[in-house]
């Protein structure tokens, strides 16, 4: 069942991890292989599900998606990711950032995903990302 035939948005947690790459800091993005945003880049993540707290989220679906193992810091933001079709809102999103630091791990596409990187702000801007992205990684990187 999705949030439109429940009639109300799906909460979503997501990862945004950093790390010092290369004398760098970089955040890591992947690129989607299932829809919502099938081919953008974005921030590994998913459903917070009953019971889970919303880091505890994030963490989870960064080592179910990635592999890679990171300490949650803080919530670093909260953006709506809304899908419509002739004026109808087919999908609603209430996703909540998540700012976490690597830990371990290099990291694999293992789920929802095709690739993954460590990208700087300006590398990342050249990718097709998801609009609130960059953004989100601004504040990651200032913080």
């Amino acid at each position: 069942m999705t949030g439109a035939d429940r009639g109300y948005p799906i909460v979503g947690c997501l990862a945004v991890v950093r790390r010092i790459v290369e004398g760098e800091p970089r955040i890591l993005l992947v690129e989607r292989s299932v829809p919502p945003g099938v081919g953008k880049w974005g921030f590994p993540g998913g459903h917070l599900e009953l019971g889970e707290t919303i880091q505890e989220a994030a963490i989870r679906e960064l080592r179910e998606e990635t592999g890679i193992v990171a300490a949650p810091v803080s919530i670093l933001t909260a953006f709506d990711f809304i899908e419509k079709d002739r004026g109808l809102t087919q999908r609603h999103f209430a996703l909540i950032a998540v700012l976490c630091d690597w830990r371990e791990g290099e990291g694999a596409p293992l789920e929802d995903a095709t690739r993954l990187g460590w990208f700087t702000l300006a590398e990342a801007e050249a990718l097709d990302t998801f609009p609130d992205a960059a953004p989100a990684m601004r504040l990651a990187l200032d913080s």
